[in-house]
């Protein structure tokens, strides 16, 4: 892979993005079911960089994990780095993009994981597989859009437009002849393999006139299920099956913005790409738009969509949640705001927006966790990270006094000891009025075994759990001023990210690391560097 600046143009306007190999987005990688690929990172652009493999569990290995200042440090300009991925039990769409600063906005491609040798897919063999990756575009360089934003301690400017494969699509000016396009033939089946690189924002997507079959998510199948729409959160994957048996004509998939917080800017465009079917017909001109997009603002319509997901759990698919929990963790998720001199910052009476965990606000240190854990170097981090918030109050109550908006700075961790049953409570908090979070995990897949509105109750809602089918994922959205629980044995030794993946909130410090401890057998202890680890 290398990556360079190059100059693109959208909107009636053109800059320098990052590309990789000079596509963007970038090219889609091909494996197998527990293949292990090696991607030779050149960074040819003027600023550094990291690649992270979005849902790659990288079993004993996070050295290619990628997330900067966590498991390496970045790609210098001019530098290389050959990163190792190995793949495990992941089947079906996973994505990478740079985990550096917002340098993913350009930076990202899908990963496709087909079945190994001699197995099949649970469902019959779609005629072709496409990509649909949803994006974020703004007309200005997004480096100077994070500069300005962190220096003022307001909210980041809106994007300008939203993208399907690159492209803004018919709804744009000066778009119409870049709109992605995807023709098919009436009676067969295409398989979307949809990811959501977007930074910022939960998407709503929807094809006019046809149903979608939701097959996986996060590579991992699921019970197949029709839908009208799908909810995707940044950082997800969802697997969808397309019928083509509509009357032959053009048709626009859209997707949009789904914004749960009102007072808040956001980007309220709509992106598009056309279905055609092949023969002669007279299309529709515009073509047919779909009507059953949900509001921009329909959490129910965000949360039923995602509370739908189960696994597969065949005889092929087993599903291993653990039952007996050894660790119970209980971590907040919130936006806050830190005091500012003389009141100068653009953010609520003139402070500075900041995001924590469990009241923590992390702050990113200048030599890798990873490094430091694995030489002993002392003073990168603490290993005091809490299980459970500093003080309890009414997470999502109304009107929450501003004392509770001031988190701590620092660098912490949490130390999880080999092969234990973690259960994690994630639990949305609405101080300055909550949003949804998409919390991604590194290193793991995770059931989710309940997720709920309002405050988690440790006696009520746990009887509600599912712990015979639930789905297994990497990414999952807490919904506004709620919670969800996940499940995973600790089981993947070294230092593993978790964060939320909408960007402004891991610029303001909404993440943190695990430390997974060894085991006692030889196949259960991290390995070893490899010679070429980028320098801090």
């Amino acid at each position: 892979m290398q990556i360079k600046e190059a100059p693109y143009s959208n909107l009636c306007s053109s800059k320098n993005i990052l590309t990789v190999n000079g596509q963007f987005p970038g090219p889609v990688l091909y494996a197998n079911t527990g293949d292990t690929l090696v991607v030779n990172v050149q960074n040819d652009g003027s600023q550094n960089i990291t690649i992270h493999w979005h849902g790659v569990k990288q079993p004993r290995y996070p050295w290619s994990d990628g997330p900067e200042y966590i498991t390496q440090c970045p790609i210098r300009p001019g530098t290389n780095f050959s990163q190792k991925i190995k793949l495990s039990d992941e089947e079906g769409t996973l994505w990478w993009h740079a985990h550096s600063d917002w340098s993913r906005d350009t930076v990202n491609g899908a990963l496709v994981i087909r079945p190994a040798n001699k197995t099949k897919y649970p469902f019959p063999k779609p005629a072709a597989e496409v990509p649909i990756i949803l994006g974020e575009w703004w007309k200005s360089d997004v480096q100077a859009i994070v500069n300005e934003f962190l220096a003022g301690g307001g909210d980041a400017n809106k994007s300008d437009a939203f993208l399907i494969n690159g492209q803004p699509g018919d709804l744009y000016p000066c778009s119409k002849n870049g709109t992605f396009k995807l023709t098919v033939e009436k009676g067969k089946t295409y398989m979307l393999r949809m990811v959501n690189a977007v930074m910022n924002n939960l998407m709503f997507f929807s094809v006019a006139n046809h149903q979608l079959t939701v097959v996986g998510t996060d590579a991992a199948y699921v019970k197949p299920f029709k839908t009208n729409y799908i909810t995707i959160s940044p950082g997800q994957t969802i697997d969808v099956l397309l019928e083509a048996n509509q009357n032959p004509n053009h048709y626009y998939m859209a997707a949009k913005a789904y914004n749960s917080v009102p007072g808040v800017e956001f980007d309220n465009t709509t992106t598009t790409a056309i279905l055609q079917y092949q023969g002669n017909y007279t299309p529709s001109s515009p073509p047919i738009f779909p009507n059953n997009l949900p509001n921009y603002n329909d959490t129910n319509a965000s949360f039923n969509f995602t509370r739908t997901f189960k696994s597969l759990a065949d005889q092929k698919h087993p599903v291993d949640v653990p039952l007996n929990v050894t660790t119970n963790l209980l971590f907040t998720f919130s936006v806050n705001t830190l005091p500012c001199e003389n009141e100068s910052c653009n953010g609520p009476n003139g402070d500075r927006f900041s995001a924590s965990m469990n009241n923590i606000s992390f702050v990113l240190p200048r030599v890798d966790i990873l490094g430091a854990y694995y030489k002993n170097i002392k003073g990168v981090y603490g290993d005091e990270f809490p299980s459970f918030p500093p003080f309890n109050f009414n997470f999502t109550g109304d009107s929450l006094s501003v004392e509770l908006q001031r988190p701590d700075r620092r660098t912490e961790v949490h130390v999880l000891e080999y092969g234990s049953n973690v259960e994690i409570v994630l639990q949305g908090t609405s101080l300055l009025g909550g949003i949804d979070h998409p919390i991604h995990l590194h290193g793991y897949s995770f059931y989710v075994v309940g997720s709920g509105f309002g405050n988690f109750d440790k006696d009520k809602d746990p009887l509600k759990y599912n712990l015979v089918d639930p789905p297994l994922v990497n990414t999952i959205a807490i919904v506004r001023n709620g919670w969800a629980a996940i499940r995973f044995k600790a089981d993947n030794p070294g230092v593993w990210f978790m964060h939320c993946h909408l960007e402004r909130h891991v610029s303001w410090g909404m993440e943190m690391a695990f430390i997974v401890k060894d085991g006692k057998g030889s196949q259960q202890k991290l390995l070893p560097p490899p010679p070429d680890m980028p320098k801090c």
